[in-house]
């Protein structure tokens, strides 16, 4: 070979090799591990918090009250950050515990391809499935630490993320609705799931939040809302099955608006090309808040304590209250007669010693100091009812964070 004809040698291989690459079948392409060749996150941003103990963000109160709920999802902020709110931060993916489903999960995704194509692929979900265990047990320790007076809900909670984070491929998405009066937590502990799953909270782009005031205010033009509900989740599922949709004051949604989602909600493999039952889907509502009172102050006068009211006992309220009534969202909804809603989380009334366990943690939360008299009376200038036994706070905790400057 002459001299000068070894340069050339190199560059006519390499044109080799892409023209056989490039003559491939399409179906043989390893697009699994492309996708993960060009972003090290292949759950689009679903990293969990593993960290059980943290502190929340200046100025937020127990309730994260006077934080921002997230940019309207219609709004040009919103459809470029879809979600603003509590910063979420990474941890670090631990192991399971030896002989949790959730082990045996892991074993099994090693031994399939349902994950991938290729041992990137299912390694990243080896490594995805880890870091959910240590998650549940993290959110599990918030809940019980930093939201008081609702252990029907920290079960309701953690019963239906542990069904669906332990499955690698969920039968449909996860839905959750959630009932109660105002100041009991709703929003707080929704906050908090989305803090635990999205690296990002709230700011991720993979979070969408919509208000009924905000997004769709006008009856008359209820059709139109509709398409752009329908298109905004098609759009966000096909750009990842690995998204979070809130749906607040759900009492306010004009009737039959709802229904438009259904398709995303069931157990169907396939909705416009993408595996969308990766969803997850969450309903805030202060209806049937009042039913919820009521039937807790029954078996409180019944002697029943809270932490043995079941989800069978409230049930039928709730029902009643939320799903046969013409002025809420849910009324006559599809989403009720197909039971797409795998999770019912009623929110009972607080009483005085929940009241002033939230002003403790607000004080703290401000840096200030925390006095058993200053406790004392914030916690006594909020109404209760019924009136002859003054049980249960009006607003929960809600305006607390607003009264403590009163008494310093």
């Amino acid at each position: 070979m002459a001299p000068g004809a070894a340069p050339a040698a190199v560059p006519v291989r390499v044109l080799l090799v892409l023209l056989a690459a490039a003559a491939r079948p399409a179906a043989t392409w390893d697009l699994w591990a492309l996708r993960c060749g060009f972003s090290a996150d292949c759950e689009c941003g679903f990293g969990p918090d593993l960290r059980g103990q943290r502190e929340r963000p200046a100025g937020k109160g127990l309730w994260g009250q006077g934080g921002s709920r997230g940019r309207g999802a219609h709004s040009r902020q919103g459809r470029e950050a879809a979600g603003q709110g509590i910063p979420g931060a990474s941890g670090s993916p631990g192991e399971p515990s030896r002989g949790h489903p959730l082990e045996r999960g892991l074993s099994a995704v090693g031994q399939s391809g349902l994950t991938g194509p290729s041992r990137a692929g299912r390694a990243m979900t080896a490594r995805v499935l880890q870091s959910w265990f240590r998650f549940v047990s993290g959110l599990e320790f918030d809940l019980a630490t930093n939201l008081v007076g609702q252990p029907l809900v920290r079960q309701q909670v953690m019963k239906g993320l542990r069904e669906f984070l332990e499955k690698p491929n969920p039968e449909k998405p996860l839905v959750m609705s959630f009932h109660g009066s105002t100041g009991t937590g709703k929003t707080y502990v929704s906050s908090m799931l989305i803090r635990y799953l999205f690296q990002r909270g709230l700011q991720s782009p993979y979070v969408h939040h919509f208000s009924p005031i905000v997004h769709f205010p006008h009856a008359e033009q209820i059709e139109q809302y509709k398409e752009n509900l329908k298109r905004w989740i098609q759009g966000n599922l096909t750009n990842c099955g690995r998204s979070a949709f809130l749906f607040d004051e759900m009492d306010k949604m004009h009737p039959g608006l709802i229904d438009v989602i259904i398709p995303f909600l069931g157990p169907s493999w396939v909705v416009y090309g993408t595996n969308y039952r990766k969803a997850i889907f969450i309903f805030i509502s202060n209806a049937g808040g009042e039913q919820i009172n009521n039937v807790t102050l029954a078996l409180w006068r019944a002697r029943k304590d809270r932490e043995e009211i079941t989800l069978q006992d409230l049930e039928p309220a709730i029902s009643k209250a939320v799903f046969e009534n013409p002025q809420s969202g849910f009324w006559q909804s599809g989403i009720i007669h197909e039971h797409l809603i795998d999770f019912v989380v009623p929110f009972l009334p607080l009483k005085h010693h929940h009241v002033k366990q939230c002003v403790i943690s607000e004080l703290v939360q401000q840096g200030l100091e925390v006095r058993p008299s200053v406790v004392q009376e914030v916690a006594d200038s909020i109404p209760y009812f019924p009136e002859e036994e003054k049980l249960f706070s009006s607003t929960g905790c809600k305006t607390v964070a607003s009264r403590i400057s009163f008494f310093f």
